[in-house]
């Protein structure tokens, strides 16, 4: 099977849809929110330092005509981090978003964050959920921070999960 014909005609097909599409049922800023949640820092550095369990503040603004996202995450553990980013989304079905995101991660003081204490290039795959007939939203992601330990130069990997209200 020639993938890049398969990938060419999903491309074509999505694009079509796309540009069929009518906004006037979407609300102001539909798909934006704002969100909490549990993050877990999954990898260590030289150390053994830096798997952890913690909490994160999660938003999201969603560009109405185009298929792309502004996100930014805290994440809250024994460090903090900030990691901004930008996505592009997959819509799966009218309530369901999977996107993949890239931008950078900023610990923001001298203790571990669930994903390092370095500064670096990070991506970030995920899902969005929109509740149907609320402003409620179910969110999922992973961030890999390349780089993401300042001894070892070991990437740094989180899951989170959370809930967020639509704005």
């Amino acid at each position: 099977m020639n993938y890049f014909k398969v990938l060419l005609a999903t491309l074509t097909l999505s694009s079509s849809f796309f540009l069929m599409a009518k906004s006037a049922s979407a609300q102001a800023a539909y798909g934006s929110y704002i969100g909490v949640g549990a993050s877990y820092g999954a990898t260590e550095n030289n150390n053994d330092e830096g798997e952890q369990v913690g909490g994160f503040i999660g938003a999201r603004y969603k560009f109405l005509k185009a298929p792309i996202s502004l996100r930014v995450q805290t994440l809250i553990g024994e460090g903090t981090a900030i990691v901004p980013t930008v996505s592009y989304d997959f819509p799966l079905n009218w309530q369901t978003d999977a996107y993949l995101g890239a931008g950078v991660s900023i610990p923001t003081g001298e203790s571990l964050s669930p994903i390092g204490d370095e500064t670096s290039f990070a991506i970030q795959p995920g899902v969005d959920f929109m509740i149907p007939n609320s402003n409620t939203v179910l969110f999922g992601n992973a961030i890999v921070a390349f780089d993401g330990y300042e001894q070892g130069n070991n990437t740094a990997f989180s899951l989170q999960g959370g809930v967020g209200l639509q704005f």
